[in-house]
């Protein structure tokens, strides 16, 4: 169960093919159910998005920054066929590989309240992912 934060510029316009295909790449790799989405998406000026090269020695035109907030327990390679498969995806809807920024955060299930102020995967009402 991802959650997944997407900021692009407003030169963007087409935030729902880009979550979509992000959504798509974390099915196909994680193996998690279609309706298992939780995404946030902001489109915000241009300006106020910083995304340098890290040292790596190219550009970025148009960053996509993509946090994704999930349960640890996942293999590096796991993650690093995600992230390719992220900017796979991406790079039908318009997004270039090179403006792919991707932020993963691992975290616990007492870490998760779907609603009513429980922790869900905790009290039992849903089933630890990979458990």
């Amino acid at each position: 169960m991802p959650l997944v934060r997407i900021d692009h510029s407003d030169a963007r316009t087409n935030p729902t093919e880009i979550a979509t295909a992000i959504h798509d790449a974390i099915v196909s790799v994680y193996g998690i159910p279609e309706r298992d989405r939780f995404q946030v998406i902001t489109s915000r000026p241009a300006t106020t998005i910083i995304a340098e090269d890290a040292g790596l020695g190219f550009e970025r035109t148009d960053p996509v920054i993509i946090q994704i907030f999930t349960q640890r327990g996942r293999a590096t390679e796991q993650k690093q066929r995600l992230y390719a498969a992220i900017a796979d995806a991406l790079e039908p809807v318009g997004v270039a590989p090179q403006d792919v920024f991707i932020g993963y955060v691992e975290n616990g299930a007492e870490d998760w309240s779907f609603g009513f102020g429980r922790a869900q995967y905790l009290t039992g009402e849903l089933a630890v992912p990979g458990a």
